[in-house]
């Protein structure tokens, strides 16, 4: 059973950054990686990732100031936060799928998920 390990959140003030990185614990295991986020219902919301051909995707309201990359590796998923602000608030959580698509609904691991606070 793959285990996704997140770190990075926090809180920050409008305007700051802050980088989330998701580890997987097997190797060569997760095909597609990326982030969502925990919306109120509560629901997981596509915020960006990279498919199983490197095609990376990002959500219109965070491209330019978000962006996703991943390791050589592909076991560790990053999303570099720049210029946050407050409507970014909210819990994000890591995804790994043997899909070829990180926004396929079938079966996928997912982190336990991490805070991120922006506020003044």
């Amino acid at each position: 059973q793959v285990k996704l390990v997140e770190s990075g959140g926090g809180s920050v003030r409008p305007g700051g950054s802050l980088r989330l990185s998701c580890e997987s614990s097997v190797s060569d295991y997760c095909r597609s990686m990326g982030w969502y986020r925990l919306t109120p219902g509560p629901e997981r919301t596509f915020v960006s990732g990279i498919d199983s051909d490197g095609t990376m995707t990002t959500i219109k309201s965070v491209k330019g100031r978000f962006s996703v990359s991943q390791d050589n590796l592909k076991n560790t998923v990053y999303l570099q936060m720049n210029d946050l602000r407050p409507e970014d608030t909210a819990t994000y959580v890591c995804k790994c799928t043997q899909q070829s698509r990180v926004q396929d609904s079938r079966e996928a691991a997912w982190g336990q998920g991490i805070q991120v606070t922006v506020s003044s």
